[in-house]
């Protein structure tokens, strides 16, 4: 499972010209899911999320996580980041998961990070969305929690 955070100042999600996620300082996370990921991968790219710390303590480095500075969290599914880009024009999807799967393991990854990060708010799987930000810094990491066997 892939997650690409960015440290944002505001972010919002527009299905259909209509918003239906909005977040204040925090983490706006693209999710990638993959064909072998299971509910295990989420828990561990969630425990991260949780805990990477990206945000400036009193001395200006990067010691605070999105708890430490009451941020809220934004997941949105992002089914082209598992994309095989490594030969032609065109990516390969066939690294990502299958639909009916990516859609309840973003639902089970949503309902999770609600329980344990209140100001948790998240896009729709499948949807056409647009997604507007303000990147803070900017601020972009790509975390990845290999399926198990996977490469590291």
């Amino acid at each position: 499972m892939i997650g690409l955070l960015q440290r944002v100042n505001r972010a919002s999600v527009e299905v259909e010209g209509k918003p239906i996620a909005a977040i204040g300082r925090g983490l706006l996370v693209l999710i990638g899911i993959e064909r072998a990921d299971t509910e295990a991968q989420g828990e561990r790219l969630l425990q991260r999320l949780l805990a990477y710390r990206v945000f400036a303590d009193d001395a200006g480095r990067m010691n605070c996580d999105i708890r430490d500075i009451r941020g809220e969290l934004l997941l949105v599914p992002q089914f082209t980041l598992p994309a095989d880009t490594r030969k032609g024009n065109r990516p390969s999807f066939t690294p990502a998961a299958p639909p009916e799967t990516g859609r309840q393991l973003f639902g089970y990854l949503c309902a999770r990070a609600e329980r344990l990060h209140a100001a948790t708010a998240h896009g729709v799987f499948g949807a056409d969305m647009q997604v507007h930000l303000v990147n803070d810094g900017p601020v972009t990491f790509w975390l990845q929690v290999p399926a198990a066997g996977g490469k590291p």
